[in-house]
């Protein structure tokens, strides 16, 4: 089977969840969450999460870059979205998609990179904590 390489920039609620199934699934969205968006290349991911993330209250002032695989042939049935310069490529999977999605992920998604922001507190989990601390280097 050939994958495709995948990014996601997250927060520490949201890879608090991801943790909770042992690094395989993404959360569904939140009813005010109309679409998950995976990335196409990580240095996107990394600048959503530098920007965003490190900014915002909601993701703990923390910006989080999971990478991870997905099938090829199931992600065709999505266009690829581009919402900036040449690299802001993105998959737009309708919130009603996301678990038929996390069925096609192989293997577990990863934490590539952290980034912390001037407000960030560690979570109460200390094996997160360790994982988001020692990546942010």
């Amino acid at each position: 089977m050939n994958t495709t390489i995948l990014y996601r920039p997250t927060g520490i609620k949201e890879l608090a969840l991801i943790a909770a199934t042992d690094f395989k699934h993404f959360p569904p969205r939140l009813s005010w969450q109309p679409i998950f968006y995976p990335v196409l290349n990580q240095p996107y991911a990394e600048q959503i999460a530098l920007e965003w993330n490190t900014n915002d209250e909601a993701s703990g002032y923390c910006g989080i870059v999971t990478r991870f695989a997905v099938d090829a042939a199931f992600l065709e049935r999505y266009d690829i979205q581009n919402v900036g310069d040449g690299s802001h490529n993105e998959l737009w999977v309708p919130a009603e998609e996301l678990e038929m999605f996390n069925q096609h992920i192989t293997g577990k998604i990863e934490v590539v990179k952290t980034f912390l922001g001037e407000q960030y507190t560690a979570p109460e989990d200390v094996q997160l904590a360790e994982l988001i601390f020692s990546l942010s280097k």
